[in-house]
């Protein structure tokens, strides 16, 4: 089942004497349960596309579509509560709450959409106690190893049952070994209960665990590999 359409999207910024064609005429679909790679060099167009994916950034022409949903017409208003209701997000700096615990960084997100206590405290716990962190509900992130906060932030983004979850570059500030267990944590829910993650990377080892890698190359798709 197709859960998002990109159609001959495209991004131009004007902030320079040239323009920069940052994404240009990109076409793709993607499907329920994927668990994808968009790779490339620097440059090559993979935050501006996840963003625009996101509802973060405006094309400057084309279309995200998702769930029959043409990002492009909603108001503000309209896409906070789209992104709200429909993406979970995990960012290359955690950006979790400093004053907050483990449980109420994940609980932060239920509370906007006005989730009933008793529901969102069971909610959390799983969430938390599926990515290994049941013993620290209680804990800061200043207490929490660079993994752990990772993996809090990963239980934030699924917090809302979101449709699918843009991870840009997530294994960036992590060592070998956080980066292993974040990545078959992530692996388990996209078996298990067919979440759709889609990584925007530069990281080997997120691209050997995608079963689909797209290769970016000056805003342009050069290649979409999906392995057997």
């Amino acid at each position: 089942m197709s859960i998002i359409h990109i159609i001959n999207l495209k991004k131009t910024y004007h902030d320079t004497e040239i323009p920069v064609h940052a994404v240009n005429g990109i076409d793709l679909t993607f499907e329920k349960g994927e668990f994808t790679a968009i790779v490339g060099p620097s440059g090559c167009g993979k935050t501006t596309l996840m963003n625009m994916i996101g509802g973060l950034e405006q094309p400057t022409s084309g279309k995200v579509v998702v769930d029959e949903s043409d990002m492009s017409t909603l108001s503000s208003n309209e896409l906070i509560d789209f992104r709200l209701r429909n993406i979970g997000f995990v960012f290359q700096a955690f950006n979790l709450i400093p004053v907050l615990t483990a449980r109420e960084n994940v609980e932060f997100i239920m509370q906007l959409q006005n989730w009933k206590k008793g529901k969102m405290q069971k909610r959390t716990i799983s969430l938390l106690e599926s990515v290994g962190l049941g013993d620290k509900l209680n804990s800061r992130p200043n207490q929490l190893s660079g993994g752990q906060q990772q993996r809090v932030a990963v239980a934030r983004a699924l917090a809302s049952k979101p449709k699918f979850v843009l991870a840009d570059e997530p294994t960036a500030n992590l060592d070998s070994t956080a980066t292993n267990q974040l990545l078959e944590i992530m692996e388990k829910l996209n078996r298990e209960e067919q979440i759709t993650f889609i990584f925007a990377t530069h990281d080997q080892r997120v691209m050997d665990k995608a079963r689909r890698v797209i290769t970016l190359d000056d805003g342009k798709v050069i290649s979409d590999v999906t392995k057997a």
